[in-house]
């Protein structure tokens, strides 16, 4: 493509992914002093240096979104529970993690959805949807978002959503409640859930409001097996550049390059096991550049 891709996407970073173990604020401060990113993803920062995260994003220009899946997956907190008081535990989690995305002057929340059984799946679904509508209801009065992200269903978080035609069976529900919901897709995923970048980008593009891109390995019993997230160029994974072009290349024929109003378009890499944080997130920049460069006008 001759045109930037900032033309066309906000490309940004999940921050605890790509650098885990490192104080926030000083990761925050490290994107926010890169050009290249538009904006960032970030979860809960210390109460203390909550104030001081909102400086930077400002200062730096920098879009925010909330992830709350770290809180869920930390917690032990399904949003699906069958049991009321487990599901409310979950939902209170969600609307707490609405209060600091609007602190840090965010655009929106994203968060999973949590284990389920088969014998239990409309059930769960059905508890799925209360939470969502209630975290919706309570986000659109802080003018956010609420993004679901689509997960694996039974190799690595076995979440409920899931399958890209269960995603879109849930979001068709949600949309119709509430219009600040919308699915976030993650290229990390889709080898784990058996599909393509072309039918989930297809299935679920009526509800499709942010992106990720990252690697998987799913190869049983491999280094990074599951949902890893490591570099792009892994030994034995499922994602390179050819399927990273494949992915934009499935957004522009769906209609999601839109420069009036750009998607989030973020990086979810994960060093793994003694790699260099910067070195990781600067191979996924130059496998972004090389499969825009490769993207046909």
């Amino acid at each position: 493509m001759k045109d930037s891709i900032h033309k066309y996407f906000q490309i940004g970073t999940v921050l605890w992914m790509s650098f885990p173990g490192e104080d926030s604020l000083t990761a925050l401060r490290r994107i926010g002093g890169d050009s290249f990113f538009d904006g960032v993803e970030v979860c809960s920062f210390p109460e203390g240096k909550r104030e001081e995260a909102a400086r930077v994003l400002e200062e730096s220009g920098l879009r925010a979104w909330f992830g709350a899946q770290p809180a869920l997956l930390g917690g032990g907190l399904n949003p699906n529970a069958l049991q009321e008081e487990d599901r409310l535990a979950a939902e209170r989690a969600l609307l707490q993690a609405v209060d600091e995305a609007a602190a840090l002057g965010a655009r929106g929340v994203a968060f999973l959805s949590g284990h389920w059984q088969e014998e239990t799946r409309e059930e769960a679904l059905a508890q799925l949807v209360k939470t969502t509508e209630a975290v919706c209801r309570y986000g659109e009065t802080k003018g956010l978002s609420v993004e679901l992200e689509v997960f694996d269903y039974d190799m690595d978080k076995r979440a409920l959503i899931g399958p890209a035609p269960l995603a879109a069976r849930f979001a068709r529900e949600m949309r119709a409640r509430c219009g600040n919901f919308g699915l976030l897709a993650d290229l990390s995923h889709f080898p784990t859930t058996y599909e393509d970048s072309r039918f989930v980008v297809h299935t679920l593009r009526p509800w499709l409001t942010h992106f990720h891109i990252g690697n998987a390995v799913v190869e049983p019993g491999r280094p990074a097996y599951g949902d890893q997230h490591p570099r792009f160029g892994f030994p034995h994974s499922a994602n390179g550049v050819p399927q990273l072009t494949e992915f934009l290349r499935a957004l522009r024929e769906e209609g999601f390059f839109r420069p009036e109003d750009p998607y989030p378009l973020s990086f979810e890499v994960k060093p793994w096991q003694g790699e260099d944080a910067a070195l990781v997130l600067a191979g996924a920049k130059r496998a972004l550049n090389r499969a825009w460069a490769l993207l046909e006008d």
